[in-house]
């Protein structure tokens, strides 16, 4: 999985520089010529859907049923007695989230002729699953040496609401296939950057240390979060009216998540062969984008 995250990568740096190389080229102005840098913000909502593998990813993360770790009395054959531990683990009757949310994007850049670069910041709704109660029972058989249950312990734990939600930010670089003030614009890009996803569990489940049996962890309550590593290929269909443009713009961003680090260890919650966690979303939305003068026209404007 890093070898696809070093391909996109790549990509993306091969097509700054392809850019950059056809925006600045001009020999007789020199490289570039700031008073033609214009910068610009812009504020959008998208529609955004999740591929198969992330909403996978967030119903196994989010509505993770952990065990919850007890300590017991126990007597040896000698009489003596000792602290054992015991599990408990009950159902959790929460509503899963589905494969849609609301997305919202804020680009704040700079354009030089027909060459655009921004830092585009994304945010979503927080989705949440209300608890289905204040508290949940869970239970611990009891063997016998045959292997027989016994008795059942039980024990009532706290439930909490569970949520989820992520944001991050893209480094972006497009370029507008006509002229930089055509009322008309098809604007591509392509970037890369990050992304943090954050969760909020059901309980205060109990993670054991494999290597030290007698240890736990126990989650909070509290949200954990992860990093991840993004590339985002975007269209944008413009219509500018000098200062003010509207646009419907689209793509899909390749997201590959760290593993979940909860207090002092990693909770794996899938099967698979390394840590990547698949985040991949496609979008959809439309965007208003307020582009600020450069200095030529300001100076222009000032000889009126």
């Amino acid at each position: 999985m890093k070898t696809k995250i070093t391909s996109f990568l790549s990509f993306a740096l091969v097509g700054l520089l392809t850019l950059s190389a056809s925006a600045f080229a001009d020999t007789e102005a020199g490289f570039y010529d700031k008073e033609y840098i214009r910068g610009f913000i812009s504020f959008g909502g998208a529609y955004t859907g999740m591929m198969k593998e992330f909403k996978n990813y967030v119903n196994t993360m989010a509505f993770y049923n952990g065990k919850h770790i007890g300590e017991v009395k126990v007597v040896d054959e000698e009489g003596n007695q000792a602290l054992d531990t015991i599990d408990y683990r009950g159902n959790l009757n929460y509503t899963k989230f589905d494969g849609y949310y609301l997305g919202m994007h804020v680009n704040v850049g700079a354009q030089y002729k027909q060459f655009l670069t921004w830092f585009s910041f994304n945010f979503m709704i927080p989705q949440v699953s209300e608890r289905p109660a204040k508290t949940f029972t869970a239970k611990s058989p009891v063997y016998n040496e045959a292997g027989e249950i016994t008795s059942v312990n039980s024990k009532d734990f706290p439930l909490y609401d569970v949520e989820w939600y992520s944001y991050g930010i893209d480094w972006m670089f497009g370029w507008k296939f006509f002229n930089e003030n055509s009322i008309f614009n098809i604007i591509p890009a392509i970037g890369f950057g990050m992304n943090l996803i954050n969760f909020h569990f059901a309980s205060n489940f109990d993670l054991r240390y494999a290597e030290e049996p007698t240890k736990w962890d126990s989650m909070r309550d509290r949200v954990y979060s992860t990093f991840a590593s993004t590339v985002n290929a975007e269209l944008e269909a413009r219509l500018q009216f000098n200062k003010f443009s509207i646009g419907a713009y689209g793509g899909y961003r390749f997201i590959r998540y760290n593993e979940m680090k909860i207090e002092s260890r990693e909770l794996t919650s899938i099967e698979r062969d390394d840590t990547d966690a698949c985040g991949d979303t496609w979008y959809a939305g439309l965007r208003l984008t307020w582009l600020f003068l450069s200095q030529y026209q300001v100076k222009q404007n000032h000889k009126l």
